[in-house]
């Protein structure tokens, strides 16, 4: 599976509000900016967001975007779906009727156990977690030197 724009840089957005929000929305051109996104694409994945639930779009001059729920509650799962919709390898993973083999198929079986094995991680990956991860990777590495 590849994930596509959508997916990925749907996952940036939320990621980057977690990071930034604060009492007032984050407008759209500063997340575009700090992710190097187009800001007309990140117009177009809001909608999808909003309709879920997951933001809320502000507008006039303090305006933006901010999240519904907090990071913690906000599963990749939820929004990975949302954006790409099933996270099957192949159709007939979740549609076995479209495949006279389906029963037969012991590739299926794998593709299944892979669908299985990727939605058991982004199920339990919040955007908290990823929120910490990002910290964890901006902070400066200590290095100890003895003499």
């Amino acid at each position: 599976m590849k994930l596509s724009c959508r997916g990925r840089y749907g996952t940036r957005l939320l990621l980057d509000l977690a990071l930034y929000q604060g009492e007032e929305p984050v407008p759209l051109k500063d997340i575009a900016r700090r992710q190097q996104i187009s800001l007309l694409y990140l117009e177009h994945l809001i909608t999808p967001l909003i309709a879920a639930g997951l933001i809320k779009s502000t507008r006039g001059p303090r305006g933006g975007v901010s999240l519904l729920k907090p990071p913690a509650e906000i599963k990749l799962s939820e929004l990975i779906r949302l954006l790409e919709g099933s996270i099957a390898l192949v159709d007939c993973v979740t549609n076995p009727q479209i495949c006279p083999r389906s029963n037969l198929c012991v590739t299926r079986d794998i593709w299944g156990e892979m669908a299985r094995v990727m939605g058991q991680v982004l199920e339990s990956t919040t955007l908290q977690d990823l929120v910490e991860r990002q910290k964890r990777k901006e902070q400066p590495e200590t290095t100890m030197y003895y003499i």
